[in-house]
């Protein structure tokens, strides 16, 4: 048998109890003879509690130690597994991500794998271990612990995974797989049983939880078979695959599902003057500040002028507005924004030769009411920027004007 790596996110270890329970589970796999290396979250919500302590000991604390901070919460959730395995007659040992040879670039809080070395893990294997490796972290080139950002435990797995030359990749969540849309605002929706690479790196793009764009692309760019299952409940979950699994080519499900993402806002630069490096300008002081821009749209030019919006996070609203202003003012023009929005979109590969999804879509939300601020499109998805109220209904009105309620699970 080969090598699995499995990966346990905060809410699969969130309790003591929990903790237990997903020990039962690596033992089931490890008795059908599989040699596991599991990456692992911190617990619950310890990653959000270790900030409030940061900002209640100091008001400006260094990302250095910011870093030193967050990664002791996977290392105590890697410790008690290892001990909950040990308990089962299962040996298993527990490695930091320094331990595991992930060496990794970057800043501090947003660090990107550059390398790893596996050896210890192959040994570890070699001597019958179960391999635990805490998920979120690395070492920099100073011998520092430097955490991976949003998405950081997704993205451990699946960079174990192609290191290793794993079989696959096992991703343990709170839900059962990739669903065509949110269950908890449309009941009816089916979960997705194969998803290619592509529709599952637009779906977390566009708002999708389930997994972090990051580890999906990394998955796709070295052949990683990754497997969205559920912690709490048996079943076989969603299959992420390059192609090879996806049966009936032409004919199968034109679209993957409906996605939404309610931390949206928008930034409009109304009037400015145009001309050769006006879009640099606008957005150079954005990507110098490390702010991440979504939907962009111009509108024409008329009289040397034109508008210019775009989309950023709420969290980001404020300085990326106050940053518009400044080269509005610069450039003859004048800025407004709007905090409070969300957007929906429908993705599909499927998408690419079939017309018409576009026109269905901005029909669908016309006949309910619902104005759309901003809209992108790509060859897989179509994106609407909507007020946040509405957005949850959108949701449900494209859910079931698509008919995705009766796809075949």
């Amino acid at each position: 048998m080969g090598i699995v790596v499995q990966k346990y996110g905060g809410s699969s270890v969130a309790t003591s109890e929990h903790i237990r329970a997903v020990a039962e589970k690596i033992a089931r796999a490890r008795e059908s003879g599989l040699d596991l290396v599991v990456a692992v979250s911190a617990m619950g919500k310890t990653t959000d509690r270790l900030l409030r302590l940061a900002g209640e000991v100091s008001r400006d604390p260094s990302p250095r130690e910011i870093d030193q901070l967050l990664a002791t919460g996977e290392e105590q959730s890697v410790a008690l597994l290892a001990m909950a395995l040990h308990d089962r007659g299962i040996p298993a040992e527990s490695l930091t991500g320094p331990q595991a040879g992930m060496t990794v670039t970057g800043r501090y809080g947003s660090g990107v794998i550059s390398e790893i070395r596996p050896k210890r893990i192959h040994t570890l294997l070699e001597q019958g271990r179960v391999v635990i490796v805490a998920g979120f972290q690395g070492m920099n080139a100073l011998g520092d612990v430097m955490t991976l950002g949003r998405g950081g435990s997704d993205t451990t797995a699946v960079a174990l995974a192609a290191a290793l030359e794993a079989d696959r990749c096992e991703i343990f969540t709170d839900v059962s797989g990739v669903f065509t849309a949110d269950p908890r605002i449309v009941p009816e929706a089916r979960r997705v049983p194969v998803i290619s690479f592509e529709e599952m790196a637009e779906m977390a793009w566009r708002g999708a939880k389930v997994m972090h764009p990051r580890a999906v692309e990394l998955g796709a760019l070295y052949g990683v078979e990754v497997h969205v299952r559920s912690s709490f409940e048996e079943g076989p979950g969603t299959i992420i695959t390059g192609g090879e699994k996806l049966e009936r080519l032409e004919t199968r499900e034109t679209l993957a599902g409906i996605v939404h993402d309610l931390d949206v806002s928008r930034v409009t630069l109304n009037g400015i003057r145009t001309g050769p490096g006006t879009m640099s300008r606008v957005f150079a002081p954005l990507a110098e500040r490390g702010i991440s821009v979504d939907v962009i749209v111009e509108s024409g030019v008329k009289d040397g002028a034109a508008d210019v919006a775009f989309t950023v996070t709420r969290g980001n609203f404020e300085e990326a507005r106050k940053l518009a202003a400044g080269v509005a003012d610069a450039l003859g023009g004048a800025v407004e924004g709007e905090r409070d929005l969300g957007k929906v979109s429908v993705v599909g590969t499927g998408m690419l030769n079939r017309p018409g999804y576009a026109a269905r879509m901005f029909a669908s939300l016309g006949e309910a009411g619902i104005p759309i601020r901003m809209v992108s499109t790509s060859e897989i998805q179509v994106t609407c920027v909507l007020p946040a109220d509405r957005v949850e209904e959108a949701v449900r009105v494209l859910h079931r004007d698509f008919e995705l309620e009766e796809r075949d699970v």
